[in-house]
């Protein structure tokens, strides 16, 4: 039997790796950072916050001090929605495979500042919880992740050097996998 596609038999045809269509893709992906990332960057340490003290709150509410964490809310928030609006512009493939691994290598927008943006971004919201909340139950969290991306980026990388070699290499060596920070002349 021959398919009437590409003129060869269903034998010949690799099998598509699990994934999604782009339309898919691209219509997940607001729903994902509209629900899932509050779900886990802001549900998770409001949760976090009721299992010990809340650290200059008086009346139910936060303290000027507190309300410090909201400049760190409001960063990590901007730069998803940046990352979002710079993977949205990206030419992804017809079918995005469901991986781990990148099927882009991006190295513009956010990711010319810095090799994780999101994990940064990600940071920024549950340092400003802690702060906003005064936990240190919360502030924990915020170390348990520190921890966790760091194991992450390490894996990520070695990944991203099998597949992308030399250009990845150049890339890793020009933008610093967390912030950029002015160089010493």
């Amino acid at each position: 039997m021959i398919s009437m596609d590409n003129g060869k038999s269903p034998e010949q045809i690799p099998p598509r790796p699990p994934g999604i269509p782009r339309w898919l893709a691209i219509t997940l992906a607001p729903i994902v950072l509209l629900i899932g990332a509050p779900a886990v960057h802001a549900g998770i340490p409001w949760l976090l916050s009721h299992l010990g003290p809340r650290f200059g709150w008086a009346d139910g509410s936060p303290s000027v001090w507190n309300l410090i964490g909201v400049v760190s809310l409001a960063v990590g928030a901007v730069l998803l929605v940046w990352i979002m609006i710079f993977e949205f512009t990206q030419n992804l493939p017809e079918w995005v495979p469901i991986d781990w691994r990148p099927v882009i290598l991006m190295t513009g927008g956010p990711y010319a500042l810095s090799r994780n943006p999101m994990y940064i971004a990600e940071l920024a919201l549950w340092l400003g919880m802690a702060v906003l909340y005064g936990s240190p139950v919360v502030l924990a969290g915020f170390a348990i992740w520190i921890v966790v991306m760091r194991r992450l980026t390490v894996k990520e990388e070695r990944g991203l050097e099998s597949a992308y070699g030399d250009i990845y290499l150049r890339y890793k060596a020009r933008v610093p996998r967390w912030l950029v920070l002015p160089r010493r002349a």
